[in-house]
């Protein structure tokens, strides 16, 4: 009878712990990793100055939701090099950035036309 008991109780706890952990999986050390949550952490940016040979491009931006960070300038490192290849300073983005291996990463970059 004790181990029935314990048997329902397990399960009726599990039975609502599933959810929470159901929308966990989702998230990443509280980052959003689904294509839609993403879009939605988008924010705006100005691009101030690309650097190539570095791998780099400083953005004037707004606030970036995802790291809780105010808008301001500063220097970001890139995913895909190649995207400093379609940028200029004086354009207009949108963008996603990241901490990736400790360093602040745009991950996703679109040029707002």
């Amino acid at each position: 009878m004790k181990l029935m008991l314990t048997t329902l109780a397990v399960g009726t706890s599990l039975s609502f712990a599933m959810p929470a952990w159901a929308e966990a999986s989702h998230m990443e050390h509280g980052r959003a990793t689904n294509p839609a949550a993403m879009n939605a952490m988008l924010s705006e940016g100005l691009v101030k100055k690309v650097d190539k040979a570095q791998g780099k491009i400083t953005l004037k931006h707004g606030p970036l939701q995802n790291m809780d960070m105010p808008g301001m300038t500063m220097v970001f490192r890139v995913q895909d090099v190649g995207w400093l290849d379609q940028v200029q300073p004086g354009d207009k983005v949108r963008f996603v950035a990241d901490r990736v291996n400790g360093a602040l990463t745009v991950t996703k970059l679109e040029m707002v036309r």
